[in-house]
C-alpha cells in the first residue's frame, strides 16, 4: 500500500518503518548505500538530507517514489460559507 509523504518528518517515518519491516539496522542500511548511521538517523528524523541520500535509501529498501497529484481532500473555503 502507498504512503501519503507531505513532509520531511513523514518521509523520515516512512523509511523508518520500511527499514524495520527489512529487519535492518541503521548501521546495516548506512553499510548498504554507504552512509553513516548518523546519516540515516539525520534523514529518518526528517533532518536535511540530499536527493541522492534519499534515492541511495529508496534503492536499498528496493523502495519507489512516485509524484501524484494532490487529492483535493480539504473543501474548498468557498464551500463552507
Amino acid at each position: 500500500m502507498a504512503t501519503i509523504v507531505r513532509s520531511p518528518q513523514l518521509l523520515g517515518s516512512a523509511l523508518r518503518r520500511a527499514r524495520r519491516a527489512a529487519g535492518l539496522t541503521q548501521r546495516a542500511l548506512g553499510e548498504r548505500t554507504g552512509l553513516r548511521q548518523a546519516t540515516i538517523s539525520a534523514l529518518e528524523n526528517g533532518e536535511g538530507a540530499t536527493l541522492d541520500t534519499v534515492f541511495a535509501v529508496l534503492a536499498a529498501l528496493d523502495l519507489d517514489l512516485a509524484v501524484d497529484p494532490r487529492a483535493d481532500t480539504v473543501p474548498a473555503l468557498d464551500t463552507w460559507f
